[in-house]
């Protein structure tokens, strides 16, 4: 199970001034804000934290996707596919994990 080790460096190089580490975990790649996930990176792809209450308002969004774990929608992430993630639309999604991200207390 690889991840897009190229995208990795892109996350990286936007997310490190905001605090954000990456771990190997979950088949994939972990970014985490204070020490809580806010993104993995896996084989199918980047899943992002976008909040509970706004899972519907992001799964609109060009390239986005349920996040489905033992058949069941899991609310508050989505799935994008990575084709769609120019600098532009990846920045958006991260400022937008990291603005959700920001607001969970540090573990």
């Amino acid at each position: 199970m690889a991840y897009d080790e190229v995208l990795a460096e892109r996350i990286m190089e936007r997310l490190e001034a905001e605090g954000v580490t990456a771990k190997k975990m979950f088949s994939g790649l972990t970014f985490l804000l204070q020490g809580n996930a806010l993104a993995n990176l896996y084989d199918e792809g980047l899943m992002v934290r976008v909040g509970k209450d706004r899972t519907g308002e992001a799964l609109t969004r060009p390239g986005a996707s349920p996040l489905i774990m033992r058949g069941k929608q899991q609310q508050g992430w989505v799935v994008l596919a990575e084709e769609t993630l120019d600098d532009d639309v990846l920045d958006d999604w991260l400022t937008w994990a990291v603005g959700v991200t920001a607001e969970l207390p540090p573990k």
